[in-house]
């Protein structure tokens, strides 16, 4: 399938290292493909222009909004491609459904998308506007808010020390505490002004709603049950791709490829992860903090 659908309308989200995605996944043309976090369809687009109509495309995204676009921009050609909403850690659950054992490869992607970061009713971006939801699928959990109001003091410490790594985490839990019916991305803004200096302001504040994002969709919980079972769906000769963006994700890839290569399972295809180049930075911003890190089945 050689179709350029990619240039047939513009995509929505700007899908990060498309280039070194491609090489490394080492797309075989019959091959069957997973993309965990499909999203609206930046990198997916791509990898179905390179299979034929023998290749597959199992796409998972928990976000509705994105899946719908996805399924609008590929969906509509006879692409070898199948979508589902759900949790990239239930990949087995989706593959069991689909009657496929393994996969010549797996990507994830980690990072939020441009529809998520640029939505004022979804909190996700502290330079939005609106309510504090931060969930990748807006009709189950609970809210930001919510998690927050339930929360004790030392509980939301916790959350934005442990996964947002921000020294000032006591602060800001006790600001967000004392602050009643906090329930908009200002008002969270606001509680973290009031906790931090001005100087490191811009860094607190990606750190607090970092954390409070992971700790509301339960991220590390979920990319821990993916890393522990992906080895077994993935062919001889099968690569995985992933890409994090900080560091708590990087260091549980990288501690995991290690084990699987003390076990003989693996061969680790990136010695150190690959980062996005200048021009890609200065083109897409939020591709900044990207680390992508291969590995390969060999056993």
């Amino acid at each position: 399938m050689n179709s350029n659908a990619s240039q047939e309308r513009p995509l929505p989200h700007i899908p990060v290292m498309v280039t070194e995605v491609l090489k490394y996944l080492n797309l075989q043309p019959n091959g069957i493909y997973l993309d965990g976090t499909i999203g609206a369809g930046g990198h997916a687009t791509e990898i179905l222009n390179r299979l034929s109509s023998n290749g597959k495309l199992i796409g998972i995204d928990r976000d509705a909004e994105a899946l719908k676009i996805c399924n609008a921009l590929l969906g509509a050609s006879a692409r070898p491609l199948l979508t589902f909403q759900s949790s990239y850690h239930h990949f087995q659950k989706v593959l069991g459904q689909s009657g496929i054992p393994a996969v010549n490869g797996i990507l994830l992607d980690l990072g939020l998308s441009s529809i998520q970061l640029d939505s004022d009713s979804r909190g996700f971006a502290f330079e939005s506007n609106g309510k504090l939801d931060m969930r990748f699928d807006g009709h189950s959990g609970e809210t930001a808010a919510e998690l927050m109001a339930r929360s004790s003091e030392k509980e939301l410490a916790d959350i934005i020390y442990q996964f947002g790594e921000e020294r000032h985490s006591r602060r800001i839990a006790r600001t967000i505490k004392s602050l009643p019916n906090l329930m908009t991305v200002a008002d969270l803004k606001d509680a973290v002004r009031r906790s931090t200096p001005p100087r490191q302001r811009h860094k607190s504040l990606a750190r607090v709603f970092q954390a409070i994002r992971i700790a509301v969709n339960g991220e590390l919980d979920k990319l821990n049950a993916f890393l522990e079972c992906f080895a077994d769906y993935l062919t001889i000769g099968g690569r995985v791709v992933i890409l994090s963006y900080h560091s708590l994700e990087d260091r549980m890839v990288k501690h995991t490829f290690r084990a699987l290569k003390q076990s003989g399972i693996l061969k680790i295809i990136t010695k150190k992860p690959l980062v996005p180049s200048p021009e890609e930075q200065a083109n897409n911003s939020r591709s900044r903090s990207a680390k992508l890190r291969v590995a390969e089945r060999i056993a």
